[in-house]
């Protein structure tokens, strides 16, 4: 599958043009950051502003830790500190805040976009739980 997937989208105006649709019509939210050190956010989804209450230019050029709060478990950021690190895949749930400051439990996925073995972005997929 993943072959005719690749003959279809062989331009990358089109591969682009999915990949867009793809993330602006998800349910869940959808973070690119850089790969720097500082990992600056680059890309945030209509559904980032729903979970969070941030609309993306509130964070472009921002990281993820404007999210975090008193309650976010600090063993967890390490884990996804680690991975962001070694070049690896994080999965986790923590106590985040909307930007109105109430807390929520984020679940999340974060896994490397690499070209060869450099790692070019992160994308984070998150979600909310439903109890804290």
């Amino acid at each position: 599958m993943a072959k005719s997937v690749e003959k279809v989208l062989e331009g990358a105006d089109v591969s682009l043009s999915v990949l867009k649709a793809l993330a602006e019509n998800s349910f869940d939210s959808i973070l690119i950051t850089d790969a720097t050190k500082d990992s600056k956010i680059i890309y945030a989804n209509k559904a980032f502003k729903k979970l969070t209450g941030f609309s993306p230019d509130e964070v472009l050029g921002k990281t993820p830790r404007i999210l975090q709060g008193p309650a976010t478990d600090n063993a967890v950021i390490a884990r996804l500190s680690t991975a962001l690190k070694t070049g690896g895949r994080f999965e986790g749930k923590a106590i985040n805040y909307k930007k109105d400051g109430t807390p929520f439990i984020m679940y999340w996925r974060v896994v490397p976009a690499k070209v060869g073995k450099n790692t070019k972005v992160w994308l984070a997929i998150q979600r909310e739980g439903t109890t804290i």
